[in-house]
């Protein structure tokens, strides 16, 4: 539990910039310091598993007037409640945010505020295939990427229009949301001395508490795997070990010897502390994974490989309770220091269908790289672990790294409902859409890891 606050709980790279002069805030415009009375300001979304502030933007400025017709709209400095994670929403899903948005915001506890960052708007190419069910919920809003900027508790932000010319007006109901992820957890992993007591007296207690629903169907799906009832981790498992279990259960005893890669640990939702009463309740499959759409979550870089949890736990969140979607839209994750979690539940060995790539959701699955890798250089713990999970991933349903895949567009991208469009088995995600995601410098990383993943399955 935050000290002063209630326990709490798919594109470009972030970067700092300039506030245009006609932007400044006048100093009379700033609200006085203490507390805001956040009750008048905008509603708080709270349960254990962290908490959602959603205030409502509005006109603002003095000097900067409508812009074809439309003003820009944000919100002045104010203090917030302790948040971690930001993004921007709006009424209608379908609409587009014909603009730029940019936030800066002050440190929890401190003084200084950061510099003016932008907040990536395209994330329509993310979301549900349209006509599914998922697609229609009433709840679904439109919104921009979320970006991570560390637990802070000041906040300003403004959406201006396009220039004139090019104009048109900013959608109805936008709102800032900013979410707090709850505690931090660190992603399992070894630990000694105090710390693994620590650890092993934290897993009793969670042994001890029967799990809810919700909980135990999570784990369950992957029980078969070597993970009890309530496991953090998925355990890892050699190459042998790995294609002797695939042979007899996905194969079948008299099957020839798959190509696969070994299984890669993986940390569950439980393992980086998912509430999975936040989600939809029932679990969507397709009928198979014949192809691997690789993301850059467009976050940022600024966190810690410990705070991975946080930040998974608060796209989570911001997917489901601010974006309307029924579970967080990637199947995976992979951070920076090549750790790998389960993503929207079903079953990771499972074609789970996500919300990832739009139109291209079925028979493919999203693997999102924490942070934003357009001009920065991904890891190469975190492409090296894309390698062994596709390996392993595309292994169990026959897939080859180095391969084409066909699958037929659902709509809503660059292709029309119905298209068959031939993919690499490894693809990025402007592959399927118009995107720049998963940045320039992942994406050049893609050749290699497709080599690497068919190493791993033990192809020549």
């Amino acid at each position: 539990m935050r000290a002063n606050l209630v326990s709490s709980v798919a594109v470009t790279c972030t970067a700092a910039l300039a506030l245009p002069l006609s932007l400044a805030t006048p100093a009379a415009s700033l609200p006085p310091a203490g507390p805001v009375d956040l009750v008048s300001v905008g509603s708080v979304d709270t349960d254990v598993a962290g908490s959602t502030q959603s205030l409502p933007l509005g006109p603002i400025g003095t000097t900067d007037r409508a812009v074809g017709g439309t003003a820009t709209q944000g919100l002045t400095r104010r203090d917030v409640r302790p948040f971690s994670l930001l993004g921007v929403v709006w009424d209608d899903a379908r609409a587009h945010l014909h603009g730029t948005v940019q936030v800066r915001t002050r440190a929890a506890g401190g003084s200084e505020w950061s510099p003016w960052q932008d907040v990536e708007i395209h994330n329509e190419e993310h979301g549900a295939d349209p006509g599914t069910p998922e697609a229609e919920t009433a709840a679904l809003r439109g919104s921009t990427a979320p970006l991570w900027v560390g637990e802070s508790d000041g906040v300003e932000i403004r959406v201006r229009p396009q220039a004139e010319g090019d104009a048109a007006p900013l959608p109805a109901g936008l709102r800032l949301e900013l979410v707090d992820p709850g505690p931090e957890r660190a992603a399992p992993g070894p630990r000694s001395g105090a710390a693994a007591e620590a650890t092993a007296d934290s897993a009793r207690g969670a042994a001890q508490a029967a799990p809810t629903v919700e909980e135990a169907a999570a784990s369950s799906v992957n029980a078969h795997l070597g993970a009890p009832s309530g496991a953090s981790v998925i355990p890892a498992l050699s190459r042998a070990a790995t294609v002797a279990e695939a042979t007899e259960a996905v194969f079948g005893a008299a099957a020839a010897k798959p190509y696969i890669g070994p299984r890669p640990k993986i940390i569950t939702r439980k393992g980086w502390g998912a509430d999975e009463k936040m989600r939809a309740k029932s679990f969507v499959y397709t009928k198979a994974v014949k192809a691997a759409f690789v993301h850059h979550s467009a976050t940022g870089n600024n966190y810690t490989c410990r705070q991975a949890p946080s930040v998974l736990r608060s796209i989570y969140r911001y997917h489901v309770k601010s974006s309307g979607w029924r579970d967080v839209g990637y199947n995976f994750a992979v951070d920076k220091c090549g750790n790998i979690y389960e993503g929207r539940a079903g079953g990771v060995a499972k074609p789970v269908l996500g919300a990832h790539t739009l139109g291209f959701n079925t028979n493919s699955m999203g693997i999102a790289v924490l942070g934003s890798y357009t001009s920065t250089a991904p890891p190469a713990a975190a492409v090296n672990a894309v390698a062994k999970l596709t390996a392993w991933k595309l292994g169990l349903h026959g897939a080859n790294p180095k391969g084409k895949a066909t699958l037929t567009s659902g709509g809503g991208n660059k292709y029309k409902k119905g298209k068959k469009v031939k993919f690499n088995t490894i693809a990025g995600h402007r592959d399927g859409f118009a995107t720049e995601c998963p940045g320039s410098r992942l994406y050049s990383k893609l050749g290699a890891t497709r080599t690497a993943s068919a190493k791993y399955q033990g192809r020549p």
